[in-house]
């Protein structure tokens, strides 16, 4: 009997409580009451012999202690619940994989593809989970992540399962049109949009062509997503900085357009990755090799 870890149900009260902000809506979540969800608190504090909130009338602040605290509690309740659906799902109906994934690399390009995948390997099944920040797979409950940056990670391993190669500028053609009526430089005409995790992008941009990056263009709108940059773009919102292999189809289509051929080289790449340190289950295995080839085909494709 371990003696020392406290009751679990109090633990999962205290970690949605600090999640949440509120006994209120972590006992929503839990299907509690909020009197339940309190006592459980309180009985954990009083078994602690630690203050883990402050009260200031209806609001709870986590204290340094709480705040740490429950960065791992979350930590050890997200760990249980992979190893539970792991479990289930290698013995009632296969083996199992939790990926961190880019939004947008995982929505355009991943999800596209995964019928494949099921259909070579029907027995795994793939959980996705965004992450848009590095991350320690030790700190983590996933198998693996298939991100965005310059190599692979510290402490882990993988593959590049294609690099970014170039980022072109995109409007709609209506927006286009509009701006040659205007005279003058197209680009000075229309609203820049930029992506929120690339801010330097259209200054290097303009750095790389030898144009000056002026107010105007830095003025422009930010977003969270290329997803999003992609819908603006097709709205007519403004023009965006895409990743070509992103952005071709809707280039070869028509129903985008480059207002001028420059483009911008990057370095960056998509990466598979997985912790260094531990012997990859089959499942992965099998995923990593489904992924370096559909990253081939795709290069075929371009080429």
């Amino acid at each position: 009997m371990r003696n020392g870890i406290p009751n679990l149900s109090a633990l999962q009260a205290f970690e949605a409580s600090a999640r949440l902000g509120s006994f209120s809506r972590a006992a929503e979540e839990l299907s509690l009451t909020h009197s339940a969800v309190y006592r459980q608190v309180a009985s954990l504090e009083a078994r602690l012999g630690v203050q883990l909130f402050t009260r200031v009338r209806r609001r709870i602040v986590l204290t340094d202690h709480g705040a740490e605290y429950a960065g791992r509690i979350r930590h050890h309740l997200d760990q249980i619940e992979k190893d539970t659906f792991g479990l289930v799902s290698r013995t009632g109906m296969g083996r199992s994989i939790h990926i961190a994934v880019v939004p947008t690399l995982a929505t355009t390009w991943l999800i596209p593809r995964l019928p494949d995948f099921q259909q070579a390997e029907p027995d795994i099944t793939v959980s996705l989970t965004v992450r848009t920040l590095p991350f320690q797979f030790k700190d983590q409950p996933f198998d693996g992540a298939l991100y965005h940056g310059d190599g692979i990670w510290p402490g882990s391993q993988g593959v590049l399962l294609f690099p970014e190669r170039e980022l072109v500028p995109v409007c709609a053609p209506a927006l286009l049109e509009q701006a040659r009526a205007r005279g003058g430089p197209l680009m000075a005409a229309m609203t820049h949009l930029h992506l929120a995790s690339r801010p330097d992008a259209w200054r290097q941009w303009y750095d790389a062509n030898g144009l000056l990056y002026g107010p105007s263009a830095a003025g422009g709108p930010r977003y969270d997503l290329f997803t999003m940059v992609m819908a603006a773009v097709q709205a007519g919102l403004g023009v965006g900085l895409i990743p070509r292999f992103l952005a071709q189809r809707a280039l070869d289509e028509g129903r985008l357009v480059m207002p001028v051929p420059h483009v911008l080289q990057v370095r960056q790449g998509y990466y598979f990755g997985y912790p260094q340190h531990s012997e990859r289950p089959g499942a992965l295995k099998a995923f990593e090799a489904w992924l370096q080839v559909a990253a081939a085909e795709q290069a075929a494709s371009r080429s």
